[in-house]
């Protein structure tokens, strides 16, 4: 990618903003942004995949995302969704599971890995996790509906702490 001059770096400039429910994370440690090219003078493309379809999230990230590269100087941005191939927690960048743990949030383990249909099970799922703030393994889950859908409360029986764990996708 070439950028103008009196342009600021376009990939650069989006890969600083942060998602709106986790705002410890930029969009490019939480692994949504897929792509950014220059298309013209001052027209930028940025490129996202949602953490999962129907995330309420996406308008705020297109907003913030147009607003930053506005404020940096590109005068024409367009924010595309791409689907394919879907967000994986194991896009999730090892600064971005850093900045979880330190915030009290529990990281995801690898996403599982599946040949054929999603078996339904209506039962909370099993994960081997730590406390982030004491780490002991010590930990049952309180809710597999956390304050987004994208994760699960628990609580840690050691500490006695409550924490959300990003949930593995």
């Amino acid at each position: 990618m070439t950028v103008r001059t009196g342009y600021a770096d376009p990939r650069a400039v989006a890969a600083q903003v942060t998602d709106p429910e986790m705002p410890m994370l930029t969009l490019a440690d939480l692994g949504v942004l897929r792509d950014v090219e220059v298309e013209g003078p001052g027209h930028v493309v940025v490129t996202i995949t949602p953490t999962y379809s129907g995330c309420p999230a996406m308008a705020t990230m297109r907003d913030d995302l147009v607003h930053a590269l506005t404020d940096a100087g590109w005068s024409d941005v367009e924010v595309r969704v791409r689907l394919h191939p879907a967000w994986s927690t194991d896009w999730i960048s090892d600064e971005g599971r850093r900045a979880l743990r330190e915030h009290g949030i529990s990281p995801p383990g690898a996403a599982p890995r599946r040949d054929g249909p999603v078996p339904l099970n209506l039962m909370p799922t099993r994960r081997a996790l730590t406390c982030p703030r004491c780490a002991s393994p010590a930990v049952e889950v309180v809710s597999e509906f956390g304050p987004t859908a994208c994760k699960a409360s628990y609580r840690c029986t050691a500490c006695l702490e409550p924490f959300e764990h990003v949930k593995e996708i």
